[in-house]
């Protein structure tokens, strides 16, 4: 086991008002825990002065780690950073907002003692704007639905996990990253755990609907082939549907239904055909190009300064 008992991981953009709060109510909620613990907070090149704030807050507390990345590279991608240098016997995984509430942690940790591996956090009271609930609800109907796999839009990221669980997810190097869909299929115990939604300390999320359906579509893509069944499936129906009305004009044509040949429907077949083509070949090149991005070998993020680290101690497990 490590030194270190609880690592706290959060994700930073947009956070330069809220992280001197941020570190201090994590500071007191895991003091009841342990006194062997570290904050990873990282910069996921924020657009404010959020880095000038993890400086800050590193200079006076030795237990904050901070990792700047070299440029936006998305939240989930900051969290896999975290989690490489996270030494926790346990991690929590929080948002830098203040909706995920800190003193929640102490009610994650005495569950998790009663020996699960992970323990999600449920948020019954979504504190968020109408429209962000529905995009929510639908980018998780229909990641379910391309996925097959059964989702609560009331669980994020936020939770704790075992130095195990955490182990096994650094060894996942897929460039599609959902750190909910990582947790996912690597197993181990799991259960969640009703906490309380705060309203979100300052500004507004990031996350507009565009960004969360490009996630929820990326993710379904690295996880599922059911859109590449869908496309055979359609192309296979297609082709019933033009023998039936081959067979149909045949027919029609002897017993006099059709006296003269129909332009507009030869040209709205082909371009519909055309169309259905052009569908399936763009679905297949969505899976090509997601193996292409794959095979580059880049590394999923690239880390421009770290505060309070020994780079020595990156955790490859």
């Amino acid at each position: 086991m490590s030194d270190i008992h609880i690592s706290v991981v959060s994700p930073v953009y947009r956070g330069e008002k809220m992280l001197s709060q941020l570190v201090d109510r994590i500071t007191r909620a895991v003091a009841t825990i342990t006194g062997s613990y570290e904050i990873i907070l990282v910069n996921d090149a924020s657009p404010d002065a959020s880095w000038d704030a993890i400086v800050r807050a590193c200079a006076s507390d030795s237990h904050v780690k901070g990792i700047n990345l070299s440029r936006n590279f998305g939240q989930h991608y900051a969290i896999t950073a975290g989690l490489r240098y996270a030494k926790g016997d346990w991690v929590v995984v929080m948002d830098c907002d203040l909706q995920d509430r800190p003193e929640e942690i102490p009610r994650l940790y005495a569950k998790a003692q009663e020996g699960w591996d992970v323990v999600k956090a449920r948020r019954i009271n979504k504190q968020f704007g109408f429209f962000k609930k529905q995009s929510s609800l639908l980018y998780h109907k229909i990641f379910d639905w391309l996925s097959g796999q059964r989702t609560d839009p009331a669980i994020g990221n936020f939770g704790i996990y075992s130095h195990s669980v955490i182990a096994e997810v650094n060894k996942m190097t897929e460039v599609a990253r959902s750190f909910p869909t990582l947790l996912n299929f690597v197993g181990f115990s799991s259960t969640t755990l009703d906490v309380q939604h705060a309203v979100r300390a300052e500004g507004n999320s990031s996350y507009s609907f565009r960004k969360l359906l490009k996630l929820g579509f990326d993710t379904a893509i690295s996880n599922t082939n059911k859109p590449l069944k869908l496309s055979v499936a359609l192309g296979l129906i297609m082709s019933a549907v033009s023998l039936l009305l081959a067979f149909y004009n045949v027919i029609a044509k002897f017993v006099g239904i059709i006296r003269l040949a129909g332009y507009t429907s030869t040209i709205f077949s082909i371009w519909f055909v055309g169309g259905l083509v052009l569908f399936i070949l763009g679905t297949v090149g969505l899976y090509v190009g997601k193996i292409y991005e794959q095979t580059k070998g880049r590394p999923l993020f690239v880390i421009k300064e770290t505060l309070n680290i020994d780079n020595t101690e990156q955790n490859e497990h």
